[in-house]
């Protein structure tokens, strides 16, 4: 009785033992699965989502509209997301590139497909429920879904506080007419019409686009003048940054400063990277400084 009560003993320690190794070999695996995660992200958004997902260690490259913090300068910086280098991702020995719908040329996508590199390609985010499916989809792919669901909470407290915002500035009044110009060198600046980043941004800030068409288009002093903006946004896709595009604004186009914009100095300079690929964390934040923005303009 005590051999065979020593033995149950021993066999009980022993199940325990390789139990508890199988569990501790399973959960290394699952670690090194994680770790061999080596992501090309191209476009500004979904670059700003790894981030925010922590995932920024399995970075091995970015496109060109990507903003990334200086401890990640070991990231490597690739072309623009719609003309992006086969072999340059190649050479990244990357397992998934992860992108809009914007990114390509094809070619290069089908090169990598072949090559068993695992292309995704996400909608481009116009709405708050396709952005939050596109963090559903990305939390899923980098094994990071715990990350997705804090992310999705901060997303909803951010739209809370833009609501607030927006039925704050429809208690002040009429929305502020405002007016959005795509600044570039050698070329007209051009108005944000309604379906551009521009027009999602001034939407969630509670402002009323004035531009009255889709999409982009060249419009002269004088008809800037004619539909009187209460604020005008601008961007400047150029390489250098100005030191006062304001004043660099003004004096290009010096009928601009006899708008309601112009008058009252309401000429504010949207970032760059909150106009790329759609809805993202840049363009909510940008939104929620403009609402701000628009209730201390309707409150003078």
């Amino acid at each position: 009785m005590l051999k065979q009560s020593m033995f149950n003993t021993k066999h009980s320690l022993l199940t325990r033992l390789m139990t508890a190794s199988m569990l501790l070999s399973s959960a290394l695996l699952s670690q090194s699965a994680i770790a061999e995660n080596r992501v090309v992200s191209a476009g500004a958004g979904i670059t700003e989502l790894v981030i925010a997902l922590d995932a920024s260690n399995e970075l091995v490259g970015v496109d060109s509209t990507s903003q990334i913090p200086e401890e990640l300068n070991s990231v490597a910086k690739l072309g623009y997301h719609r003309m992006l280098s086969a072999e340059g991702i190649l050479a990244l020995s990357p397992t998934i590139l992860l992108g809009s719908e914007a990114m390509g040329p094809k070619t290069t996508l089908e090169v990598l497909s072949n090559a068993k590199v695992e292309v995704v390609s996400l909608p481009c985010a116009n709405t708050r429920a396709e952005l939050v499916s596109n963090i559903e989809q990305m939390g899923k792919l980098l094994n990071r879904e715990s990350q997705a669901a804090a992310l999705k909470q901060k997303i909803d407290l951010s739209f809370n506080q833009l609501d607030s915002k927006q039925q704050k500035l429809k208690e002040l009044g009429n929305a502020p007419k405002v007016l959005f110009l795509l600044l570039q060198p050698d070329r007209p600046a051009r108005v944000g019409g309604n379906d551009t980043a521009a027009d999602i941004i001034i939407n969630l800030a509670g402002g009323q686009n004035i531009a009255g068409f889709d999409g982009y288009k060249s419009v002269s002093q004088e008809g800037i003048l004619a539909l009187q903006p209460d604020v005008i946004l601008i961007s400047n896709r150029s390489d250098s940054e100005s030191s006062d595009p304001v004043a660099e604004l003004l004096k290009a186009m010096p009928l601009l400063a006899h708008t309601p914009a112009g008058e009252h100095q309401h000429i504010k300079k949207l970032p760059s990277q909150a106009l790329i690929g759609g809805l993202g964390l840049s363009a909510i934040t940008a939104a929620d400084d403009l609402a701000s923005d628009f209730i201390s303009i309707k409150k003078r």
